[in-house]
């Protein structure tokens, strides 16, 4: 199943709604006690999602008159997590590129929930703080239960689901300050969406296809089958060290293509507009402002 925060224009509050193809169905006018948003039904556990494949299917199966998602806004696909947690240098060539070491300790930092913002939104960001800033695509990972000492034979049992990010960066903070989290953490740096894809629909994470589309060039074509640290891995090893709880979000690297390690460089710019695609989940639109 899909899901997504979404509402009508003019509404201030995001409902959970199930994505059918290109429409959608809005959990609360279908269930009595509905999930308020995706955290909601993930801490609902098994049964909770059981129980909305069920009403999702009776609805459709009857008809029920369904929303086009193009007349809708999104929210974040993920609203209220448990912990934002980013992996760095997880693709041999993104890590080349920006002459980073991957193969020491996995590098991993904490993105602030302020950066979280939707699909379709207007990022902003000071032309005074930053003049450096770049897109990195990358696979979600979200957490379904808590996971504490998990086997790499078994993290993916703990994958509630996945979602696109953008991991945008401000390079020349990035490279004059000793840790990665402001740098990334600016309002609406973290795209993410435009759904969330539960776990049994991506059978492999290790065998999906990303891009990045900036003004209508490629700029990031690549596998996640080139990352460094698989997603399993990538669980197993944070959750030795504390229980990663339900609704984390892990965003797991980028490829090579960065904008900042071309020649001439290619960073985001006011009016831009950037996409970031994973196969099997969607495409992530940013548009760009410089104030």
């Amino acid at each position: 199943m899909k899901f997504a925060h979404l509402r009508v224009e003019g509404q201030t509050t995001p409902r959970l709604a199930a994505v059918i193809a290109e429409s959608a169905l809005f959990l609360d006018e279908f269930m009595e006690l509905p999930p308020r948003d995706l955290q909601d039904l993930i801490e609902r556990g098994p049964e909770g999602l059981a129980e909305v494949r069920e009403v999702v299917d009776t609805a459709v199966s009857l008809g029920a008159e369904l929303t086009q998602v193009a007349g809708l806004r999104h929210a974040s696909a993920v609203l209220r997590p448990a912990q934002v947690i980013a992996i760095g240098a997880n693709y041999a060539a993104h890590a080349s590129e920006l002459k980073l070491r991957s193969e020491t300790a996995m590098t991993i930092f904490s993105l602030w929930p302020n950066s979280l913002t939707a699909h379709g939104a207007t990022t902003t960001w000071p032309e005074d703080l930053t003049t450096q800033v770049d897109y990195e695509a990358e696979l979600g990972v979200i957490i379904g239960r808590p996971a504490r000492g998990v086997h790499v034979r078994d993290a993916l049992d703990y994958v509630w689901g996945y979602t696109v990010v953008n991991d945008i960066t401000a390079r020349d903070i990035q490279f004059s300050e000793a840790q990665w989290s402001r740098c990334k953490s600016f309002d609406g740096f973290t795209p993410t969406g435009p759904v969330v894809v539960t776990a049994d629909e991506i059978p492999d994470p290790q065998n999906l296809w990303l891009t990045t589309n900036l003004d209508g060039s490629i700029m990031q074509d690549a596998s996640t089958n080139e990352m460094v640290r698989s997603v399993a891995e990538i669980i197993s090893l944070l959750s030795r060290s504390a229980t990663i709880p339900p609704g984390t979000l892990i965003s797991t690297g980028s490829p090579g293509g960065a904008g900042y390690s071309r020649k001439p460089p290619v960073f985001l710019r006011d009016g831009s507009t950037v996409t970031v695609t994973v196969e099997g989940i969607g495409s992530l639109t940013t548009h760009c402002r410089v104030v």
